[in-house]
Formats: structure tokens, C-alpha cells, sequence
């Protein structure tokens, strides 16, 4: 199982390490990343694998919101499969 994790907010130093820290610890595994800034915001998509995690997907999801609260940045966690039917036209 794959989920996507998406990052935005004020672009700031550290970003990427504490949520890719934040997984790791979680042993959350990283297949693939992109980001970029446009101007002050900063954007990340994340492609994961969670299956080496004890945390259910939506418990996980909830830490990475409450995560993204505490460094001020929109941090969200969907299964592959929903966020292919959510971006399919």
C-alpha cells in the first residue's frame, strides 16, 4: 500500500527534514519527493510507504496534520487510491 502526503505553507528552513525525520521515526518509508517554492510558499508532494509502520493510515495522517500545525504548514495523508480518483478527470 502507497499513500501521498502533501506539504504546503510559508516556505522556511527545515521543512524537509522535519517531515521526512517525523516518517522516518515512524517508519514511514520515502519512494519518491518533489518540491518546489513559488515565491514564499513552499509545496512538497510525497509518494510513501507506511506498510513497515505499526500506525493505521489514518492515525497517521492525524499526527501529520498535527505535526504540520506545529511548524505551521498544511500537512496531509491520503491512500494512493483516493488521491488518484480525487485528481482523475
Amino acid at each position: 500500500m502507497r499513500a501521498v502526503v502533501t506539504v504546503v505553507g510559508k516556505d522556511k528552513t527545515g521543512i524537509i527534514s522535519k517531515v521526512s525525520t517525523f516518517l522516518a521515526e515512524r517508519k514511514v518509508n520515502i519512494l519518491d519527493i518533489s518540491q518546489t517554492i513559488m515565491d514564499e510558499y513552499f509545496a512538497m508532494i510525497m509518494l510513501v510507504d507506511p506498510s513497515g509502520s505499526d500506525m493505521e493510515l489514518a492515525a497517521l495522517a492525524e499526527e501529520c496534520q498535527k505535526m504540520g500545525q506545529k511548524i505551521g504548514m498544511s500537512i496531509h495523508v491520503q491512500h494512493e487510491d483516493i488521491f488518484n480518483a480525487m485528481h482523475n478527470i
